[in-house]
């Protein structure tokens, strides 16, 4: 009898191991309770990012992309002060577990300094890093590691990613970063480095700073044109550095230009830079099977432009079309001569489209040229805005790995830290 009730003890157990261990990639593999252990989280941010860019980008891609079967969740964005919220409030709270005003960066509305998942995570002796496609001191990445009122003050925030000693720092902003502090980060043991092949020899390093732009870095899109690396490539060589430490590691990773994309209602650029933020995503997922003790998160911080998919009075959508551009509206305008004359030999090198003489009209008669580019390619490919700012809709929350399970349903944009928090069993405390 005994024999008989312990059997059932021991596969009952194994079954439930078999359900903790099916992340959110939905996929079964047993695994072992030790294996469950979160040591290294890596937060990944699509900015701008919603469901409607996430069908699009289906629709672009022609199949399921990697994170569709990652997903999990919602969360809700509003700010403390907005139903609509701004980069700086939404990355308050996706790294605070607080809402703060618009403008605002890691301080309570009431101007107190909120502690960081980042900042907790190097209490526990764990390595830090941000990888951004924007200035790395613009307002996603700021949250993790400084303290200011205003999002403007990316001077004042460059100087505190070394007083809160991150590991890894890869994107645009050289600006930001003196002589004076660059000579301090030497000092301080980082390795520095300004173009892309820089990276190559930059893999045994402990600290790494990388600057590949004055300020933010080029969309996809336009990067073939620089000397800087890619999203994908920068992503690998802060996992291949922070990885080192044997107490793990935090990461956040931001993919900034869908962001830019939507603000400029540019669909090419933003679909160009879903792919490569995907690649990174890819990337990142990889690295998590091999260690099995890695939570990827991915979440966008709020939706940008209002996109839709299909428009125009059609139900239809012809998004392919946008696989043949080749270029940002923001760089076909660059190539237009003085009296704008070469608007349709630009456009069809760009983008493969001709343009109708009325179509030429408009770009021609547009005080901002570029948008008026974007809004004939949108049109081209049913792609619909409602606005070239934010909205406050709710956007998905995808996971893999260990403790995904904790990211179901809908939550706050402020319980996304705490769960990582809770994950990686560590102190997010506010006030300590």
């Amino acid at each position: 009898m005994e024999k008989r009730i312990s059997r059932k003890i021991t596969v009952i157990l194994a079954v439930l191991l078999v359900v903790f261990a099916i992340g959110g990639n939905g996929t079964a593999s047993i695994v072992k309770a030790s294996e469950q252990q979160v040591r290294n989280v890596i937060f990944m941010i699509p900015d701008g990012f919603s469901s409607a860019y996430a069908t699009n980008y289906r629709l672009y891609k022609g199949k399921e992309s990697i994170m569709d079967s990652m997903l999990v969740g919602m969360h809700r964005t509003n700010s403390a002060n907005s139903a609509v919220t701004d980069s700086a409030a939404a990355g308050t709270a996706m790294a605070t577990g607080v809402k703060t005003n618009n403008g605002m960066i890691s301080m309570s509305p009431d101007g107190k300094k909120l502690r960081t998942i980042l900042q907790a995570s190097k209490s526990a002796g764990k390595s830090a890093g941000l990888v951004a496609t924007s200035t790395i001191t613009y307002a996603t990445p700021a949250v993790f590691a400084s303290h200011v009122t205003s999002r403007a003050n990316e001077a004042e925030i460059a100087p505190q990613y070394l007083e809160n000693d991150v590991d890894v720092l890869l994107g645009g902003g050289k600006k930001y970063f003196p002589d004076q502090l660059l000579n301090q980060a030497k000092e301080d043991g980082y390795r520095i480095v300004f173009e892309r092949k820089g990276l190559t020899y930059a893999r045994k390093s402990k600290k790494l700073l990388g600057l590949f732009s004055e300020e933010g870095m080029a969309a996809e899109l336009d990067r073939k044109r620089t000397k800087e690396p890619s999203l994908v490539e920068m992503t690998e060589m802060a996992l291949n550095i922070l990885s080192q430490n044997k107490k793990g590691f935090f990461v956040m990773i931001e993919g900034s230009q869908i962001d830019w994309a939507g603000h400029a209602n540019d669909p090419a650029w933003a679909m160009k830079d879903i792919e490569a933020f995907e690649q990174a995503v890819e990337k990142a997922v990889d690295f998590a099977k091999k260690d099995k003790h890695t939570l990827v998160v991915i979440a966008g911080d709020h939706d940008n432009g209002g996109m839709s998919v299909g428009g125009y009075g059609e139900y239809a959508a012809k998004i392919d079309l946008l696989r043949q551009v080749k270029a940002t509206g923001n760089y076909m305008a660059t190539q237009l001569n003085e009296d704008k004359s070469n608007i349709k030999e630009v456009v069809k090198k760009y983008t493969a489209i001709d343009l109708a003489d009325e179509e030429v009209k408009k770009i021609k008669a547009a005080s901002v040229p570029s948008m008026a580019i974007n809004e004939v390619v949108s049109k081209r490919a049913l792609v619909g805005w409602t606005t070239n700012q934010h909205t406050g809709v709710d956007i998905p929350v995808y996971a893999f790995g260990p403790g995904s399970e904790l990211f179901k349903g809908l939550i706050d944009n402020t319980d996304l830290p705490k769960r990582m928090a809770k994950a990686m069993n560590i102190q997010l405390i506010q006030g300590k």
